[in-house]
């Protein structure tokens, strides 16, 4: 969601931060603001909208300094305005910037306000402005009156906080919302999001939970843990060069991602896997013995991830032969829910920072289960230091909010775990899938080849306000996957069903102003979709159906078909879901729509 970046350093740091925000906007924010302390003095600039809006006032008005902060926000706490951006300052001595909800807030201000505190805006940050210089009055550092105060904030926080008091000196904290430290040549760096510095260095920190880290001129930095202790924490040399995070000859970061999933779907399977068998260490060392005490497995994910739980259910309980249950974070952490003996806990998250992702984790292991698995795209995650278990996906860095590429590698991810745990247990190995594992990069490759065709199918979809999907079994959610990035990029309001369950109540939305996607792979279910598609024809719907080419659905007035390569039925899901994303795409370029930064989404949802 909201973006952070902070820079002490020997140079002027304008640059570095207004690269920086740039380079977050695939977050999503609503604003835009930067201080950078000139001549002994907090100047600042703020606007509403792109950071384009903010650059343009720092062409007329430079903020020339070697230490600094700046922000995009996603409003939570207020309505979007300029008011409301952040930095926001108190006293004109202190400067914050803050990702997160401060649960406590309201009592907090109303302190404030009764020690002759003025507030200037709606949001919870700015009690924290007020707190610092409160306490800046008695003497403390303004390490040590971050570190005072923090113990008084409720709810989540990632924190980047500068004062007149120290020049050259940016304090931060992270509770509930991710933060990295950039190490440099004499210089030191904070983000939200390793992303926002690549141009600056490739060595990062990832901040622990209840960590504080002070930059210092000279590239000086100090962390201490939630106890007060001072600590080391590695560094990281971040694993995908600059270039990752630029749409090269893509018209949109969107379109990138949906190209390279040929490319990371080998790199998700590189090293996991034989010609005969998987390779049940990849997910640990200690793997092999948790499989094999694994008696049922819960999958807890928001959004696109959790339709890739709903796919897993299918592959696990009918190759792995356990029961599965796949719930919505934000659910099942106020549930009260009933763990059985031997029971697994996965999580999937792409940035692995979803705050009901991680909560979920933390309730979990109060609960008895045999382990915890992430599945997760971004290493230094907390969901992957939290849990026992991960296995990376490996997508690389996903920008365009729209997930595609960290969605499909979750398949493969999940595919691979359905194997190990069938192979822990002592089940024959499945070669077919395995061979169709490897033949898997190639196959996308054809599907994206039909993008012309795909293109043209989309305009059918310019003039149109709703559509339904269609799957049957392990297709229901990538049918749900196919509505969610159709609403999600080009607003068209999409929804998706078991195509058994037209007749008890869908069907009443069908008529010639209702397009109906199906997918229809060469599975056990084809002939029983075949006739839930002739209820469709035959109250007028019309028809789009991505189709193995061997199925025999042939193109007719009221049916556009787009034949599709073989495959095996346990990666029909995989394949299948290419064109869906591709015809979101398109359609949403038609419709002139944001496509990367789709209005009120954010990419990594940090809070609740």
């Amino acid at each position: 969601m909201c973006g952070i970046v902070a820079a002490v350093a020997q140079r002027n740091v304008q640059g570095i931060l207004l690269e920086g925000l740039k380079r977050l906007e695939y977050r999503g924010y609503d604003s835009a603001g930067m201080t950078v302390l000139s001549s002994g003095a907090l100047t600042r600039h703020r606007a509403l909208g792109k950071v384009a809006a903010l650059e343009e006032r720092l062409a007329n008005e430079a903020l020339p300094g070697h230490c600094g902060i700046a922000h995009t926000r996603w409003a939570t706490h207020g309505k979007p305005s300029e008011a409301n951006a952040h930095p926001h300052h108190s006293r004109d001595s202190v400067a914050v910037v803050h990702n997160g909800i401060i649960e406590n807030y309201e009592q907090i201000k109303e302190m404030l306000q009764g020690s002759g505190y003025t507030f200037t805006s709606d949001t919870d940050t700015e009690v924290i402005a007020h707190l610092l210089a409160d306490k800046l009055t008695t003497g403390k550092t303004l390490f040590e009156a971050t570190q005072e105060i923090v113990s008084g904030l409720g709810g989540a926080y990632a924190l980047g906080v500068m004062s007149t008091h120290e020049p050259n000196v940016v304090v931060g904290a992270r509770q509930g919302s991710p933060l990295v430290v950039g190490v440099g040549i004499d210089e030191a760096f904070l983000a939200s999001d390793p992303l926002a510095l690549l141009q600056v260095t490739d060595r990062f920190i990832y901040l622990e939970e209840g960590d504080l880290v002070e930059l210092r001129e000279h590239g000086v930095i100090r962390i201490v843990d939630r106890q007060g202790n001072v600590v080391e924490r590695p560094v990281h040399t971040f694993e995908h060069g600059d270039g990752a995070a630029s749409k090269g000859e893509y018209r949109h970061y969107m379109l990138k991602e949906i190209f390279e999933q040929p490319k990371v779907i080998e790199a998700a399977l590189e090293g996991r896997m034989s010609a005969s068998s998987v390779l049940v260490e990849s997910f640990g060392p200690d793997a092999q013995a948790l499989f094999q005490k694994t008696r049922q497995v819960h999958i807890i994910a928001c959004g696109t991830s959790y339709h890739a739980g709903l796919v897993a259910r299918y592959w696990l309980e009918r190759y792995a032969g356990v029961p599965v249950q796949v719930e919505v974070a934000s659910e099942y952490r106020y549930r009260h829910p009933v763990v059985p003996e031997g029971t697994l806990f996965v999580t999937l998250s792409q940035s692995g920072e979803t705050a009901d992702t991680l909560a979920a984790l933390r309730f979990a292991k109060t609960l008895g289960y045999v382990g915890t698995l992430a599945i997760c795209n971004v290493p230094g995650s907390s969901l992957v230091r939290e849990s026992d278990m991960s296995l990376m996906t490996r997508a690389g860095p996903e920008i365009g909010v729209a997930s595609t590429k960290a969605f499909t590698t979750q398949l493969i991810a999940l595919l691979l775990l359905t194997l190990s745990v069938s192979k822990a247990k002592g089940q024959p190995e499945q070669p077919e899938i395995l061979a169709g594992l490897q033949a898997l990069p190639s196959l996308c490759q054809q599907v994206l080849g039909l993008d012309a065709q795909i293109e043209a199918l989309s305009q059918a979809f310019a003039e149109k306000h709703h559509a339904l999907f269609l799957g049957r079994g392990a297709h229901y959610p990538i049918a749900l996957e196919g509505a969610l990035k159709l609403k999600e990029i080009s607003y068209i309001h999409a929804e998706a069903y078991p195509a058994g369950e037209l007749k008890h109540g869908p069907l009443a939305l069908v008529d010639s102003e209702m397009p109906v996607i199906s997918v229809a792979p060469n599975d056990e279910l084809l002939e029983k979709l075949k006739s839930n598609l002739q209820e469709v024809r035959a109250r007028g719907g019309q028809l789009f159906v991505f189709a193995d080419r061997k199925v025999g659905i042939s193109a007719q007035e009221d049916i556009r078909v787009l034949e599709l390569p073989e495959v095996h039925e346990a990666l029909a899901p995989l394949l299948y879901t290419l064109p869906l994303q591709l015809l979101s795409y398109h359609v949403a370029v038609l419709k002139g729509t944001d496509v990367d930064q789709p209005r009120n989404l954010a990419k990594s949802v940090t809070v609740e």
